[in-house]
């Protein structure tokens, strides 16, 4: 059966808790193995690689992923990625991977510029997609993407795994069972250092065609948390800054800063719930930071990506005298942890979650409730941060519902 997609433009409620999954079709597919291709082999592209190479052992899936064909941007680069990442095949042109025949499911970690047509040719092929957020680097060209998936019956997510977190679901799980009350504000930050020296060269980062910068490079993984725990914001006031006007390139050259590493915004929900939102590209000695604060009328939570194995809840209900923070330690109780390791303590780290969400995707093709952003998600998450850029630039609040 032909998979319909609806557009749901005024659909921020949605927190992304399908009891159902929609059936995706494997035509032409062997039913017992799925073949990947790989394209970008940089950091995210090793993650996926490795959760590839993974998920089968940790979750024994019944299907069983088979790395297939690898693709980067020269043959000798793709060759030697292909051997380290286990690949049969390499190309130097990405097209090549996905007129593969034997590659049933791109993994597409290129530079955000590069996603839309990607994802586009690759739908068009017959093929699964799983895309690194953010959809692209606008609006237009991530409506462009999500009409691609309206027309196919492939599966097509997006890669936010911090959701997938065993602390975060479990955090999920209190705030949608009442624990700390009816959630009154919600503020949330994502800080790195990686743009933060004044000596650092210019970059693609810098320039305008990468995208906003801050906005579309880290407010969308704070966004995607928001939309499973409330919902996105129906109206925000955001602004935006850099640190440094000009940074020198490669041959010593002043060039202009075209992006943002710094934003922050006010955030209006249906439900008379307001948040707040910072991001920061250039924040010294914050390394992976996405910190929540959760608080309701009956408790707060707290919790910070850079200790990603534990959080911390207040309930009002408590003793007077032993009121106060508890530091909840992540467990085997809270899966899917259970599935790495059998003892709390131990912890689990980035390339973790990433394994958790493969496995997510191998769910969802074999029709089981799956925990994803698939492309009508992910337009919601782009629609707030248009809507954040449109603030920025008009000094007003402005509609997310477009």
């Amino acid at each position: 059966m032909r998979l319909r997609w609806r557009k749901r433009r005024h659909g921020h409620s949605r927190r992304g808790n399908p009891s159902a999954s929609p059936k995706y079709s494997r035509r032409g597919f062997d039913v017992n193995t799925l073949g990947i291709g790989l394209i970008g082999t940089g950091y995210m592209g090793k993650c996926h690689a490795l959760a590839w190479n993974s998920v089968a052992a940790t979750f024994g899936t019944d299907i069983r992923p088979r790395l297939v064909h690898l693709g980067e941007v020269n043959e000798t680069l793709a060759k030697q990625r292909a051997t380290e990442f286990g690949f049969e095949k390499s190309s130097g042109d990405w097209r090549a991977v996905i007129d593969d025949p034997d590659v049933q499911i791109v993994s597409i970690t290129s530079p955000n510029q590069f996603h839309k047509d990607m994802v586009i040719a690759a739908l068009d092929a017959g093929k699964h997609v799983w895309c690194e957020k953010p959809m692209s680097t606008g609006l237009q060209d991530a409506e462009a993407m999500l009409m691609a998936a309206e027309r196919t019956d492939r599966l097509c997510v997006l890669g936010y795994n911090y959701i997938q977190s065993p602390a975060f679901r479990q955090i999920e799980t209190l705030v949608k069972n009442g624990r700390i009350g009816r959630v009154t504000n919600i503020r949330v930050e994502m800080d790195e250092d990686f743009m933060a020296a004044p000596d650092m060269l210019h970059s693609l980062k810098h320039r305008a065609e990468s995208g906003h910068g801050a906005l579309d490079d880290f407010a969308v993984h704070p966004l995607s948390l928001l939309q499973r725990l409330c919902g996105l914001p129906v109206e925000v006031m955001a602004d935006a800054a850099r640190p440094y006007e000009t940074l020198k390139d490669a041959h010593g050259v002043d060039k202009k800063v075209e992006t943002f590493d710094i934003a922050s915004a006010l955030m209006r929900f249906p439900d008379g719930l307001t948040g707040t939102l910072i991001v920061n590209r250039s924040a010294w000695g914050r390394k992976g930071r996405i910190a929540l604060q959760i608080l309701g009328t009956e408790g707060s939570i707290l919790f910070d990506q850079e200790r990603a194995n534990e959080f911390q809840l207040y309930l009002r209900s408590d003793e007077l005298e032993i009121q106060g923070f508890r530091t909840v330690l992540i467990a085997p109780i809270h899966t899917p942890y259970n599935h790495f390791v059998p003892a709390p303590g131990h912890g689990l780290g980035f390339n973790e979650l990433k394994v958790i969400e493969a496995n997510e995707i191998l769910k969802a093709l074999s029709g089981k409730p799956a925990r994803l952003v698939d492309f009508s998600d992910g337009i919601q998450i782009e629609r707030v941060v248009h809507a954040m850029a449109q603030s920025h630039a008009s000094g007003k609040w402005t509609s997310t519902l477009g």
